[in-house]
C-alpha cells in the first residue's frame, strides 16, 4: 500500500509524513525533493526558470513512477499537486493508494508558511500577514474540490505531529 498526503502547503505533510512512515515502518518520499533530485534544480529554481506548466507536468511524470513501482510507502506531495490535470483521479482511482487530506485551518497555515515565504515559489511575493490570508482563503477555496475527494479527511489544528499520525493509521487500517 502507498500512503499519499495530500493538502495545502504547510499543513504538514512532509513531518507527519516522515514520522508516519518510520512508525509503520515503510519508506518515506517527499515529490518536491524527488522532482529537485530528477531536476537538479530547487522548486523555486524551476518555477523561475521553467515556469509551472513545466513544473506541473514533471510533478506528475515523476508522481506516476511513484505510483507504479512495487514499493509501499509513504509520499508527501506539493500543495497543489492533486489539483493539476487528472492527478486526484490517478490517486484515488488507484486501489493501492490510500489518500489523505491534511485538513488544517486557515489561521494555522498562515501562521506557518509567513516565515517560510522566501523558500516557498507561490507565496515568496506576499508582503503581510493579511494579504497572505486573503491568499491562502482563495486558494484553500480553489482547492477544495480536489482535496475533498481524498479517501480520507484528517483535521489537524490543535493536534501533535503524533496525534495525526495515530488518526492517519486508523483511518488506513
Amino acid at each position: 500500500m502507498k500512503i499519499v498526503l495530500i493538502g495545502y502547503m504547510g499543513s504538514g505533510k512532509s513531518v507527519v509524513g516522515k514520522q508516519l512512515a518510520s512508525k509503520l515502518n515503510l519508506g518515506f518520499k517527499d515529490l518536491d525533493t524527488e522532482i529537485e533530485t530528477v531536476e537538479e534544480k530547487t522548486i523555486p529554481q524551476l518555477f523561475s526558470g521553467k515556469g509551472e506548466i513545466y513544473f506541473r507536468k514533471k510533478e506528475r511524470e515523476i508522481l506516476k513512477s511513484i505510483l507504479d513501482s512495487k514499493n509501499n510507502l509513504v509520499l508527501a506531495t506539493g500543495g497543489g499537486t492533486p489539483c493539476y490535470g487528472d492527478v486526484i483521479n490517478l490517486l484515488v482511482s488507484d486501489k493501492k493508494v490510500r489518500t489523505i487530506y491534511l485538513m488544517t485551518s486557515l489561521k494555522t497555515l498562515t501562521e506557518r508558511v509567513f516565515n517560510e515565504k522566501r523558500n516557498r515559489p507561490l507565496i515568496s511575493h506576499i508582503k503581510s500577514v493579511d494579504e497572505l490570508t486573503a491568499f491562502i482563503a482563495k486558494h484553500l477555496f480553489e482547492r477544495s474540490q480536489f482535496y475533498n475527494q481524498a479517501n480520507f479527511t484528517v483535521k489537524t489544528d490543535g493536534l501533535t505531529i503524533e496525534e495525526v499520525v495515530d488518526k492517519i493509521i486508523q483511518k488506513v487500517n
